[in-house]
């Protein structure tokens, strides 16, 4: 049987994002925060780089917005970098403060300007500075852990494992049209009974990543499916810039690593790109070399991988002290010998994969989209910042400024928010159950594949339309399943991740310039002036 939920706030994903804003409300505040797999099954968990911050003496806060508004192709919104970079160290002190065993400072290796901070910072690809706060190369696990385990420690936080959200739940779509529009709660899928759940609450939070599964090859974990975005746009929030995918330009390549993101920080450590030769290949396409931002890195392995007809490139450390790799990149050094690989002695063959989503929902300085009541943050929100490329490790700066932001914005609206009245139950009376899966997991594979050809690191108006005709026809054949037949996790995936393919083609054939992340050959020059990709729904419901 279902059942029904009353909290104050509704945080749909459990990441960096999700967790620093249940962490900054008070207990006086019932939270949900809710997780469509295990709570450690995010984005955050895997992260292996750090977090941006103006840290050190050396560096300022001018500093860190030039090199993220270089980085992001001159759309970069001025205000959300600057909100970001200046919120930054209150952001690494409340994580320091929280506990997060961050990699403390030897004296050894790094400018004397540094010598003040107690922590070992690092530099990565389009920093001019050494400003990246990091736990050895886990920076993800050694975060999120800290957090959860503080949240559990919370008695006004439950913390809900294996629940897949299906749809938001707002007063227009329930059919009350009689003035503004208001977010209410959400429908949830129980994956252990089966049931969908209604969780009614006075204000919902969209944490739940970006969407680079929509790829073939993705450095992400299964669940970053696009969920939030595509729940956003189907209740009528607007969506930005979603042509711009990040391809992380170093996942191993092996067939057994599935996904395993080979970190930044090794190129920022003095790691080499080089063809199966031997050659060293970078300096060629940017005079930064391995230090260029991801984008010019990833294309230049695509160019070169395609030009010789090779499966991958090489990205080789071996040339320094195997005591200096064994102590910066234990966890990656350890996982590496599991395929066999030693990475003090032999290079580590690579490839691009789509890693992070730099468009999505679109939101003011407090994460607050488009209808009251409904915020969204981290990866699932576009918030200016990154622009047309993110900038390494902004992106779980920009999870801890905009979780506190967001959750400073519910405080000061709780006092006037009464809770939703009574929300109608999930109606799955006409639905049967399927005897067909093995659709959703052909048009599964469909998606990822066609988008990767068509959407991926090099585009042209012909790949964008067969993309947009493959994808029509798609939608047409999954929105008959969602129809007809229960929902599972699987189908709720799929439909969402239809959803984003839908608005990166539409969003990539409106942009008719190459700029940063968005390469055509049809149309390979920058415009002298730069615009957002900003697509409106016609009604709710997309």
């Amino acid at each position: 049987m279902s059942q029904y939920y009353s909290h104050d706030v509704l945080v749909i994903g459990c990441g960096a994002a999700g967790l620093t804003l249940a962490l900054h409300l008070p207990e006086n505040l019932r939270v949900a925060v809710i997780s469509k797999d295990t709570l450690s099954n995010c984005s955050t968990y895997w992260a292996q780089g750090g977090i941006a911050a103006v840290l050190a003496n050396d560096d300022s806060v001018e500093s860190h917005i030039a090199d993220t508004l270089v980085a992001g192709g001159g759309l970069c919104r001025q205000d959300a970098v600057q909100f970001t970079v200046e919120n930054s160290r209150a952001a690494i002190q409340w994580l320091i403060d929280s506990g997060v065993p961050f990699t403390r400072e030897t004296h050894q290796e790094t400018p004397q300007a540094q010598e003040s901070f107690e922590f070992h910072l690092t530099r990565e690809g389009g920093h001019s500075r050494r400003r990246i706060i990091h736990a050895a190369d886990a920076t993800g696990s050694a975060v999120f852990n800290t957090l959860l385990a503080k949240a559990q420690r919370k008695p006004n936080i439950s913390l809900m494992a294996q629940r897949v959200a299906v749809d938001l739940i707002t007063r227009h779509r329930l059919g009350d049209t009689e003035g503004e529009d208001r977010c209410l709660g959400a429908y949830v899928l129980d994956r252990c009974s089966g049931e969908i759940d209604t969780f009614r609450a006075r204000f919902v939070v969209l944490a739940t990543g970006g969407a680079a599964k929509v790829y073939l090859y993705t450095s992400n974990p299964d669940g970053t499916s696009g969920d939030g975005i595509a729940m956003a746009w189907r209740a009528g929030c607007r969506v930005g810039n979603l042509e711009f995918n990040q391809f992380h330009p170093t996942c191993l390549y092996h067939p057994r690593a599935k996904s395993f993101l080979l970190t930044e920080a090794l190129r920022g450590e003095g790691a080499i790109l080089t063809l199966p030769d031997g050659e060293r290949f970078m300096p060629r396409f940017d005079e930064r070399a391995e230090l260029a931002p991801r984008d010019i890195v990833a294309r230049a392995i695509d160019y070169e991988m395609k030009r010789l007809g090779i499966d991958c490139v090489y990205l080789d450390i071996s040339h320094k002290p195997a005591s200096f790799i064994r102590s910066h990149f234990p966890t990656l050094y350890e996982r590496c010998l599991e395929y066999g690989i030693d990475i003090t002695r032999e290079p580590m063959p690579v490839v691009p994969a789509a890693h992070y989503t730099c468009g999505g929902v679109v939101v003011d300085s407090q994460g607050q989209t488009d209808i009251p009541g409904l915020y969204a943050i981290g990866e699932t929100s576009f918030t200016g910042l990154h622009g047309a490329n993110r900038m390494a490790s902004n992106s779980l700066l920009e999870c801890f400024v905009y979780g506190r932001s967001a959750a400073a914005d519910i405080i000061r609206q709780a006092g006037d928010t009464p809770l939703p009245a009574e929300l109608p139950a999930w109606d799955s009376s006409q639905v049967t159950n399927s005897d067909e899966d093995i659709i959703i997991s052909h048009n599964w594979d469909e998606l990822r594949r066609f988008m990767w050809d068509y959407v991926g690191i090099v585009r042209t108006t012909k790949r964008l339309m067969r993309a947009q005709h493959r994808i029509r026809l798609l939608q047409a054949e999954i929105n008959e399943f969602y129809s007809n037949y229960r929902i599972s996790r699987d189908l709720v995936e799929l439909r969402n991740l239809a959803q984003v393919a839908e608005l990166m083609i539409l969003s990539a054939q409106q942009r008719k310039e190459s700029r940063a992340l968005h390469y055509t050959l049809d149309y390979p020059r920058q415009l002298p002036v730069a615009f957002d990709t900003i697509l409106v729904p016609t009604s709710a419901g997309g």
